[in-house]
């Protein structure tokens, strides 16, 4: 069986009902968190859109579920519309213990492995509070389009707190990116260079493939799970007029 990660960013006014489409879909270990996007004050205005304060709401799901989450989400919150929010979903690779999986599938634990090569790609980078500024505009210029930032605390010890001869805070913040995986590299590789280990940002970032995802900006393309994108090439398909 193939299980889900979900994210979804959304206004923090819509953080209950996007919890309650969570829960009506019958997800399992439903979390939030709050977050701030990382529009500029003008991207704001031009989309018309009041702050940045942002809900990040997350569970597990099977594909079945996945697909009820994304059908509630489309019908109302109109996340397949770009400003709305965005909504993803993250394939797990394994689970820990027989028990863990029974509660993630409801019971079921028909095995499957998920095929980990996607269109888009979720980049999480770890940083020192204060410098999210910093990430995304080396982000940006590698061309990523916007991102989420959450506030985190850290657990390192006193002598893990200096990484490369640079103080580690223990506040942190971490952004969420969503790229194309044709621009992941460069992505990733910008904010290394301008914020990563040896800055005072102190910068670890890594990627996380995505299965399904609504509401990104550009290049949006239909939603389709692995094992759809798999018949859809296998379909034949009608001869253009």
């Amino acid at each position: 069986m193939l299980l889900y990660y979900m994210i979804a960013v959304v206004d923090r006014a819509k953080s209950e009902l996007t919890a309650s489409l969570f829960r009506q879909s019958g997800l399992s270990m439903i979390s939030s968190a709050l977050g701030r996007g990382t529009a500029s004050r003008r991207q704001l205005m031009l989309l018309g859109l009041d702050g940045s304060e942002k809900s990040v709401v997350s569970g597990v799901a099977d594909a079945e579920k996945a697909r009820a989450l994304f059908r509630s989400a489309w019908q109302q919150l109109s996340i397949d519309i770009p400003g709305n929010g965005i909504m993803m979903s993250v394939p797990l690779k394994s689970v820990a213990g027989r028990r863990t999986l029974q509660y993630l599938s409801d019971g079921e634990q028909k095995g499957g492995s998920p095929d980990m090569t996607f269109e888009h790609e979720l980049i999480i980078a770890i940083l020192n509070e204060g410098y999210s500024d910093l990430v995304m505009d080396a982000a940006r210029s590698a061309g990523a389009g916007g991102g989420t930032v959450l506030h985190a605390k850290g657990t390192s010890t006193a002598q893990e707190r200096r990484f490369f001869g640079v103080n580690l805070t223990e506040e942190k913040d971490i952004v969420y990116i969503v790229a194309h995986s044709d621009e992941k590299a460069a992505i990733m590789k910008a904010i290394t260079e301008q914020a990563g280990p040896g800055s005072k940002a102190g910068t670890i970032c890594f990627s996380l493939p995505i299965s399904a995802v609504a509401g990104l900006r550009s290049r949006e393309r239909d939603l389709l799970f692995p094992e759809e994108q798999a018949a859809a090439k296998e379909a034949p398909h009608d001869p253009v007029e």
